[in-house]
This record gives structure tokens, C-alpha cells and sequence, in this order.
């Protein structure tokens, strides 16, 4: 076959597919490489942000030091000055009262009478005893003076005169004896009239007209008399702030039921121990009160001034973990990990806690901690800005 017949039958490629086609395998291999690196990029964001994700992330605070210096307040209740609880001394039945609840009465002013018939037959017949005790020693006197005479004209003997001489002493001393019980019943006759101890307001009644009396003091007193021209206020001051309570001081309380107005109480004195189960000590105040604006057993709030309270430092209610060791609060140590506390809660505030024992002023105090941080658990602190974005 002529060669030219040969080159007319085969095909002739165009010139640039070659090259097209390099360049498509050029760009399929620059896709390869750029998608690899995109999800070796995203395979160590993800790795980074599983790692971020197993350290928990807290948010660090710096407490408030000193933060009792201005006072706090704590509950107290008041108390009469006196009070007396006013028990029969005489068994009887009520035969009439004189002053109710809420009644002024003076010292040694009648209450209640008791109608005690019983007791009235018990003083006659004690005061007949000692009638006829007196006519037997007057028997007895006149009998001794006669012997006494016998004897001086030896007309008996002197051991008979003697034994008269001691049945005169003996009819004496029996009308002592006599006269005593007498006076004892006597005594009790006035019980018959229960009065009040001392000026004061009658606080309570529990007896009315017709009530069986008993003399004894397991019953309910009759009436109970209180001395409100003054008040005991009685306020329980945790332990820490126990060096607070000092001679001279005094403090400003407020009652519910007069809004706006405030009082003043001037301390007394101290219990001088803690109650183990409060962790309290007891402090005593009094309060005048002589316009009768308080009334017994009312509750107060105390404003009690604690110094510097340099001691003290003031956290957020949200720091606070309950554990079995008690509570604890956990501090940002070195290398990031926590470090748990154990704390005492000087003064719980609601929101606020002041803690007089476990933190130290500058310490670095983990808020809202995971119920699952353990001592030692390594964590990361939350930026401003995170912690913005997750509230």
C-alpha cells in the first residue's frame, strides 16, 4: 500500500488535549492536597476542642475581705425584765378575780381570792387550841405559886413542888406551841388573797370564778405578772464574732410591728461559753421601754457592730460545696487544679456567705464548681468573653 494512503487513514489528535489533560491532572492532585489539609485542620479542631471539653471549664472570683466591717444583722427575741409566775399557795376554789390580761397592777395588789373553807375551820380551831393551851398554863402558874407556898411551911414536899413547877413550864411552852401553829394558819389564810409580786402588766389569766385550787406547783400558774418598764433582748452571736461583744457596747434593733422606728439595747453581759450545738454565744441587752412600745417574747432584728472584721472574707453563696466532710469551697491552685477547703460559715446572708476559717485573702476561689470536681482535678479557666457567651 502507498505510504501516503497509510498516513491518509490514520486519525490525527489535536495538539492541545495533552495538555488539557495535564492540566486537569494537576488541579484533581491540587484538590486532593488542599482537601487534605482542610480535614487535618478540622481533625485538630476537633481534637483541641475534645480535649478543651474533658478539662471543665470555671469561672474564678477573688472574695471580698473584710466584709463584716460595717455590722450585720441577726435575730433576737425580747424578754420582760420580770416575770412571775403566780401559783396558789392554798387549796380552795376560785371565789373571785379582780384583774385580767394586759391589766397595771401595784406591788402586793389583790388578784384572785381563793374561798378555802377547809383551811378557815383549820384557823378556828387553832386558835381554840391555843385558848385552852393558855387557861392550862394559867392553871398551871397559879398550881405552881401554891405548892411554892406549901413548901416554904414544909407542908409538902419539894419534889412535888418541883414537878408543878414543870407542868407550869410545860403548859407554857405549849401555849407557844399553840400560838406557832396558829400564826402558820394565819399565815396561809392570807394566801387566800393572791396578789401581785411587784408593779407590772398581767400577762396571762388561767384561772376564772369557780375553778378547783390546788396548792401545788405542777399546775398552770393562775396569772403571770411581767416588769415591761424594761427589756431583756437576748441575741445568739456566732462564735466568730464572740470578740465583738464588749463591755459598753450597744446595738439598734427593729420590731415588726413598729416599721421605721428603731431601738436601743446596751449590753448586760455574756453567756462566757458556746452552745455546741449552735455555735452561738448568747449576749444579753437592755432596752428601755418605759413609752411600753415592746412586748415580751416579741421578735427583733439586731444590728450588731463587728469591728474591722479584718477576719472575715465574703463570698458568693454559689461557691459553696456539700460534701460529707461538711462544706467546702474550692481555690484555684497551682498548675490549674483545684484545691477543696474545708470552710466554717461564720454568718450565712443568703446570698452571701462570710467565712471567718479556710480561705486566706488573694486566694483564687473556683464559682459554681462541678458537683463532680474532685481534690486535684485539673480544670481551665474560663475567659470574660466565654463566660459571657455561656450565659
Amino acid at each position: 500500500m502507498p505510504h501516503d494512503a497509510h498516513a491518509a487513514t490514520t486519525p490525527r489528535q489535536p495538539p492541545n488535549v495533552s495538555k488539557a489533560l495535564r492540566a486537569g491532572i494537576a488541579l484533581a492532585v491540587l484538590a486532593t492536597i488542599a482537601g487534605i489539609s482542610v480535614r487535618a485542620y478540622d481533625y485538630h479542631r476537633v481534637v483541641k476542642w475534645t480535649d478543651a471539653q474533658v478539662l471543665p471549664s470555671v469561672q474564678v472570683i477573688a472574695p471580698d475581705v473584710g466584709g463584716a466591717a460595717e455590722g450585720m444583722t441577726l435575730p433576737g427575741h425580747l424578754d420582760a425584765w420580770i416575770s412571775a409566775p403566780i401559783h396558789a399557795r392554798v387549796g380552795g376554789y376560785l371565789k373571785s378575780w379582780d384583774h385580767d390580761i394586759g391589766s397595771q397592777v401595784t406591788a402586793n395588789q389583790t388578784l384572785a381570792t381563793i374561798d378555802t373553807p377547809e383551811l378557815d375551820q383549820q384557823f378556828e380551831q387553832a386558835k381554840a387550841n391555843l385558848a385552852r393551851a393558855k387557861a392550862n398554863a394559867r392553871l398551871a402558874a397559879l398550881t405552881d405559886k401554891r405548892w411554892k407556898n406549901l413548901l416554904a411551911s414544909n407542908s409538902v414536899s419539894r419534889q412535888e413542888a418541883d414537878e408543878k413547877a414543870g407542868e407550869a413550864e410545860a403548859a407554857q411552852a405549849n401555849v407557844q406551841a399553840a400560838q406557832a401553829d396558829m400564826d402558820r394558819i394565819a399565815a396561809l389564810e392570807a394566801f387566800k388573797h393572791v396578789t401581785a409580786p411587784f408593779a407590772g402588766t398581767v400577762t396571762a389569766r388561767h384561772t376564772d370564778i369557780g375553778d378547783l385550787i390546788s396548792a401545788n406547783d405542777s399546775g398552770p400558774a393562775l396569772f403571770t405578772v411581767s416588769d415591761t418598764s424594761r427589756m431583756r433582748l437576748y441575741v445568739d452571736v456566732p462564735q466568730g464574732y464572740a470578740g465583738a461583744i464588749k463591755p459598753g457596747m450597744s446595738v439598734q434593733l427593729d420590731v415588726p410591728d413598729h416599721p421605721g422606728e428603731q431601738f436601743t439595747g446596751h449590753l448586760i453581759g455574756n453567756a462566757g461559753a458556746v452552745n455546741q450545738a449552735s455555735g452561738t454565744v448568747l449576749a444579753q441587752f437592755e432596752v428601755d421601754n418605759t413609752k411600753n412600745a415592746l412586748m415580751p417574747g416579741a421578735y427583733a432584728e439586731v444590728h450588731l457592730p463587728t469591728g474591722n472584721g479584718s477576719h472575715v472574707i465574703t463570698v458568693p453563696a454559689t461557691v459553696l460545696l456539700f460534701r460529707a466532710q461538711g462544706p467546702q469551697v474550692a481555690v484555684l491552685g497551682a498548675g490549674n487544679k483545684a484545691e477543696l477547703r474545708k470552710v466554717h460559715i461564720a454568718l450565712d446572708l443568703g446570698d452571701h456567705l462570710q467565712i471567718d476559717q479556710g480561705l486566706k485573702p488573694g486566694d483564687r476561689i473556683i464559682d459554681h464548681p462541678p458537683d463532680s470536681l474532685m481534690q486535684g482535678d485539673q480544670v481551665m479557666v474560663a475567659t470574660a468573653a466565654s463566660s459571657a457567651k455561656k450565659g
